[in-house]
């Protein structure tokens, strides 16, 4: 027990940091948008405040983690679906970003004031690209092959203020949607999915940490006779 304690006083602050500091970097945007300061804030004020609402979140997060059973087994997909629901819960109490929340805040403020749609479609591939997703269907270049039959029609670039250009494209892209079989409907599902997505990767992420920090202890003398747990069998409340 003693190697899984020393083991684990290290993963304790991983689990919990992992979760927070994936999200801090959005907090002080998402504050201050709520809520207009009614002055100026001093640098100082502002940066206390910024701490004092990451804290928060962090102590919320830790509270939610304490009461819920992790089970790390990126292989197991139950495993996996129960800990997207907590990670869900931790982020509807501490107020996050989900991370469709995050890649959509990301498209919002850095297309905002792109005047045309072909600078629009190649930020949004490079937020994709950045954000580590694949486009598995293709729809980026039926998206610009789209945009190119509708700017040869128009004999110029398409303005994102064109109206009726716009309405073209835009008709253009639900034809290529319909085809990929993808639903404006159907959107909580992939939601879902991508949430899916990201919570095997960081169990597996999680899965490796322990094995290496396991592997490291069994090599120091007071451990060498002790036998490596099963990490599927650890239970991260006992060490929060």
């Amino acid at each position: 027990m003693a190697f899984v304690s020393r083991l684990l006083s290290r993963s304790k602050q991983l689990y919990a940091g992992q979760i927070i500091m994936q999200q801090a970097h959005a907090v002080p945007v998402r504050f201050f948008a709520k809520e207009a300061a009614p002055q100026v804030l001093k640098g100082d004020e502002m940066l206390k405040n910024i701490f004092l609402e990451v804290k928060k979140k962090f102590e919320t997060a830790i509270g939610i983690l304490r009461k819920e059973k992790i089970t790390i087994d990126p292989d197991d997909s139950a495993a996996v679906a129960q800990y997207a629901t907590v990670m869900k819960t931790v982020r509807e109490k501490a107020d996050m970003f989900s991370e469709s929340q995050r890649i959509q805040y990301t498209i919002q403020t850095r297309t905002q004031g792109i005047p045309d749609a072909r600078t629009y479609l190649l930020t949004l591939k490079e937020i994709r690209i950045k954000r580590g997703l694949t486009d598995e269907l293709g729809a980026e270049a039926m998206m610009m092959d789209a945009l190119e039959k509708v700017e040869k029609e128009l004999n110029k670039p398409l303005m994102r203020n064109d109206k009726k250009g716009m309405t073209h494209l835009m008709a253009e892209f639900d034809k290529i949607n319909k085809k990929l079989g993808i639903r404006k409907e159907d959107l909580p599902k992939y939601e879902e999915q991508l949430e899916l997505k990201i919570a095997k990767a960081q169990l597996e992420e999680l899965k490796k940490d322990a094995l290496e920090a396991m592997e490291a202890q069994k090599k120091r003398e007071e451990f060498k006779d002790e036998e490596m747990v099963d990490v599927k069998s650890l239970d991260i409340r006992n060490f929060i």
